[in-house]
This record gives structure tokens, C-alpha cells and sequence, in this order.
């Protein structure tokens, strides 16, 4: 990390205490020296890596539920933060790294963002690694993804794990048809979450969903962010019960007018945009030349009939709409 950028929790500053006995965040290149965890600081941590010491056949995943308990035990002054975690942030390359993609991702982390990329340029390549880094930095915290349909609720979920691969056991799709109950056993034993927003609405004001345990959240087709949209009430009501979560929003189209696009930043509060086209500079090696083909496709049987009974009721009309027209001269006169 270069010199400029800051953890969310330096972000935070004095608003969030660190224990003396927790590792030291860095803000440079340099990493933490210790890569273990302190047994002072988390006793239960303590007594699993003991018995791991005595077995040492035992699975490593005894050892990460441990620390997950461990931190939900001792509620964390910092809000949950891991500061060993937040040091540095991991970003993929084992596909070929596009330098927008990665300046965009690195703002996200650090500030509300709204990210304005033409289709298929890897918006969902950027939330993917955000929501990533999240969930490292805040281990017993929530990270939702919000998209308006079910489709792409499904879609979203496949792209996340296939580009940074969060535990499947960690994650959860949820839509209007999972019962309200089972929502609610999700919310407390998933950490990942894929859903519409009107599921996350109905929650909240339900309170099955632990607001306070959400840390970043990412809407889809953010330029539906007007008015009363699911969206704008999720915004709302999540900030009555905390302002430490991230929010990045995704959107090929942010609005039609200026007007529109301040509704969306200001609903959804944004603190940075970032805007490409398929002429910036950054996008070009990416861009590839549109080729627009005209097929035309012909009717069948039952559209074919179906558009006669149109023109046959259309003509009728104009027939006696040319009557009435001669008829109320004729009077007239």
C-alpha cells in the first residue's frame, strides 16, 4: 500500500479505540511482523491453538472458528475491525490486471463510490474484490450484495465466487420466495449475502437482519436509486443503527440528467465517482469495436393473425371516425 492510502479503521481515527495489544495497521508497504494472533488478546484463540500444538492432525478450520468466536464473544471495540487483516488489502492477479480496474478498486475500499463502467468493462470483477477485502478486514461482519432481480442476484453470486473464491459455506442467496423464517437463520449464520433489495427492506424492518453487522455493501443498477426505490430505504434505515459501513455502487447508466445523478449520490451517499467510457483513454485497450447486424425475424402464425385482427380493427375505427365526421357536417349545413 503506497503512503497515501488509509484503512478504513485510519479512516475512522479516534472514533474507534485500538487495544494496546492488538498489531499495529501500517499504512506503507511494510507488513505486519507477526503474522500470528495474540493469545492475550483472545483466550479462546489461546486454547484452540493449544490443542492444534497437542494434535496436530487437527484441521485448520478448528482454529479460523475459533477466532470467528472468539471476536463475536468479546465485541470488539473497534467494531469488529481486524487490525492484523487490515493492514493491506489483496487484490487477484491471476488474470490480467487492468490498471482502471485496480484504481478503481482501491478507491472503493477507502470511500463511497459510485463506479460508472460500460457493460461487460468488469464492474462485478471490482465488487467482487471489495467485498473480498471486507470480508477479511471485519471477520465476524456482513457484506451484502443488492441486485433488483432475481436473475441477476443468482448471476452476481456465481461471478463473486469464480473470481475471488469466498467460502460457499460463507455465502447465501436469498429472494422474496425464501421464507421469512429461513432468512432469518441466514442472516445469523452467513456472513456473504446476494439478495433484492426488497428482501433487505422487509428484513430490516422486521429486524432480522443485524444491521449494525453490515460493513459494505454493494448495490447493482444503482441508477434506480430515486425516490422511495427499496434502495434508498435500505440507505436510510441501515444509518440509524450505523455509520461504519462501506457502500459502492454499480451502474453502466448512472442517470438520464444531472438531476437524476445527484438523486443517486445523494441517496445513496456517494463520496466519489468513477466514470469511464468506451473512449477513456484507460478503457480503450479493453474496447472492442461493435459490429451491428440487422436480422429480421418473421412473424409466425399466431402473431401474423393477431396483427391482421389489429389492422382490421384499426381501419374499422378510421371508417368510423370518416362517418361521423360527414354525418356531424351534415347537420351542420
Amino acid at each position: 500500500m503506497s503512503g497515501r492510502q488509509r484503512t478504513l479503521f485510519q479512516t475512522w481515527g479516534s472514533n474507534v479505540s485500538r487495544s494496546t495489544g492488538a498489531p499495529s495497521c501500517n499504512s506503507g508497504t511494510e507488513r505486519p511482523q507477526s503474522t500470528g494472533i495474540s493469545r492475550a488478546r483472545f483466550p479462546a484463540v489461546a486454547e484452540a491453538a493449544g490443542a492444534a500444538e497437542a494434535e496436530p492432525e487437527s484441521d485448520d478450520d478448528v482454529l479460523l472458528v475459533a477466532v470467528y468466536e472468539a471476536e463475536k464473544q468479546l465485541s470488539l471495540e473497534n467494531g469488529g475491525f481486524c487490525t492484523s487483516a487490515g493492514a493491506l488489502w489483496i487484490y487477484p492477479t491471476n488474470c490480467p490486471v487492468r490498471d482502471y480496474q485496480l484504481h478503481i478498486a482501491r478507491t472503493a475500499l477507502f470511500c463511497n463510490t459510485l463506479v460508472c463502467l460500460p457493460t461487460g468493462l468488469g464492474k462485478t470483477f471490482i465488487a467482487a474484490v471489495v467485498m473480498y477485502n471486507f470480508y477479511r478486514w471485519f471477520p465476524s461482519g456482513k457484506v451484502v450484495f443488492m441486485a433488483p432481480t432475481k436473475p441477476l442476484v443468482t448471476q452476481q453470486i456465481e461471478a463473486c465466487y469464480r473470481v475471488m473464491g469466498i467460502r460457499q459455506s460463507h455465502m447465501a442467496e436469498m429472494t422474496g420466495s425464501t421464507q421469512a423464517f429461513t432468512r432469518k437463520e441466514i442472516w445469523g449464520s452467513k456472513r456473504v449475502l446476494f439478495l433484492t433489495p426488497q428482501v433487505m427492506v422487509n428484513d430490516l424492518s422486521r429486524g432480522a437482519c443485524p444491521a449494525a453487522e453490515i460493513k459494505c455493501l454493494v448495490i447493482d443498477e444503482a441508477h434506480k436509486a430515486l425516490g422511495n426505490y427499496a434502495y434508498c430505504q435500505v440507505v436510510r434505515e441501515l444509518v440509524k443503527y450505523t455509520n461504519h459501513f462501506r457502500i459502492l455502487a454499480l451502474s453502466a447508466t448512472p442517470g438520464s440528467d444531472i438531476k437524476a445523478v445527484q438523486q443517486v449520490i445523494t441517496n445513496l451517499l456517494i463520496g466519489q465517482i468513477e466514470l469511464r467510457s468506451e473512449d477513456s483513454p484507460d478503457i480503450l485497450p479493453y474496447s472492442h469495436e461493435r459490429r451491428v447486424e440487422k436480422i429480421v425475424v418473421p412473424l409466425g402464425e399466431e402473431l401474423a393473425a393477431i396483427q391482421k385482427a389489429y389492422v382490421q380493427i384499426a381501419l374499422s375505427l378510421e371508417l368510423l371516425v370518416l362517418d361521423l365526421l360527414i354525418l356531424q357536417s351534415s347537420v351542420t349545413s
